[in-house]
């Protein structure tokens, strides 16, 4: 195995002594491989440098998150791991972004030209998860879990993810809302905006357009909406296809597979619990918080917990990427295998 040599350079005067097999991973274009410009590197590092997200601390503690990482260069160098893994699911074969949103429009119709009529909806939320994970949980797993599905279907592009759901009434506050940072929006609304965005994709040229839901409050009315644009389409060949599997996977397969670890269903739990934390922890460990990790536990539903978080590991929630990808890659194939046949009625 190659030894990946050790950087040379002061983080706080810039990247310019590091060995270049390590430089041009972080000075790779953002477009191309998901990774932020080495600007980003450039002391005070007080963000991760692929999503924003807080992530180094501003002291000699390291990586955040990651207490037993002490040194910074350590940090960086699991970074730049990420970093890698990142640029290999964000990409298509020829190198560019399956992120609509980080294309031309020119670049769009060239990739429809060559054969990518699928597009990807991602609905994520925005809602309280604990006190120990960031309220975008949903957002950010829904956009890079759709990304690396979108790589391997091969012919799929990826929308903007929808970050704003039903998450329970306003005034009298319910479910989620009783949380600060929580947003939620009316049922209608929503589906307003999943119809006039799978309308848009239809009239570009998409074939298939799929909805992904990584929060289980909304999956009726995600099936509600592919529903009544697949009747309006009539003998149309576009289809709008919701993939219930996607979310399904995360309550069946993974949990399963975290029980086949010796987690308890407790530990597992239903939001915010091991299941929950540990797949954030495995698309970006900047959004958690494991010193709150005996908080959630001890406080419960108060806190904004169901379940024990303790257990959480990136290894773990590897199993559910793992799971979430191969099942729902699996589920796309052959929705639009069959996306010719006539819609039910």
């Amino acid at each position: 195995m190659r030894t990946i040599p050790t950087p040379t350079t002061d983080m706080r005067t810039g990247i310019d002594s590091i060995p270049p097999s390590i430089r041009h991973v972080v000075t790779s274009s953002s477009r191309t491989g998901a990774v932020s410009p080495a600007s980003s590197l450039v002391w005070p590092l007080n963000a991760n440098p692929i999503t924003g997200h807080p992530g180094f601390a501003s002291d000699n503690s390291g990586f955040k998150g990651v207490p037993m990482l002490k040194n910074r260069w350590l940090a960086v160098l699991g970074w730049l791991c990420i970093c890698l893994s990142a640029g290999v699911h964000a990409q298509g074969p020829a190198g560019s972004s399956v992120f609509i949103e980080e294309l031309t429009t020119l670049e769009v119709s060239a990739d429809l030209k060559a054969g990518k009529t699928t597009v990807i909806i991602p609905v994520g939320g925005t809602e309280q998860s604990g006190p120990h994970m960031a309220i975008g949980k949903h957002n950010t797993r829904a956009k890079v879990l759709a990304g690396k599905i979108a790589v391997a279907l091969g012919n799929a592009l990826v929308a903007p993810v929808l970050a704003y759901v039903p998450e329970g009434n306003i005034e009298p506050p319910t479910e989620h809302m009783g949380f600060a940072g929580t947003i939620s929006i009316p049922e209608d609304a929503f589906k307003s905006v999943l119809l006039g965005t799978a309308r848009s994709f239809k009239k570009h040229g998409f074939t298939d357009i799929v909805l992904l839901g990584d929060h289980g409050g909304y999956q009726k009315a995600l099936a509600a909406v592919a529903a009544q644009f697949n009747r309006e389409a009539g003998k149309s060949p576009v289809r709008l296809h919701y993939v219930a599997d996607y979310y399904r996977a995360t309550q069946t397969s993974y949990v399963a597979a975290l029980k086949s670890k010796g987690l308890s269903s407790a530990e597992i739990g239903t939001h915010a619990g091991s299941a929950d934390t540990s797949l954030l922890m495995a698309i970006d460990p900047s959004m958690v918080r494991p010193e709150r990790f005996a908080e959630a536990a001890s406080a419960g539903w108060r806190g904004g917990t169901l379940g024990d978080p303790r257990a959480s590991s990136a290894v773990n929630g590897q199993l559910g990427v793992d799971a979430v990808v191969k099942i729902t890659v699996e589920a796309i194939k052959k929705a639009t295998a069959t996306s010719s046949s006539p819609p039910a009625r």
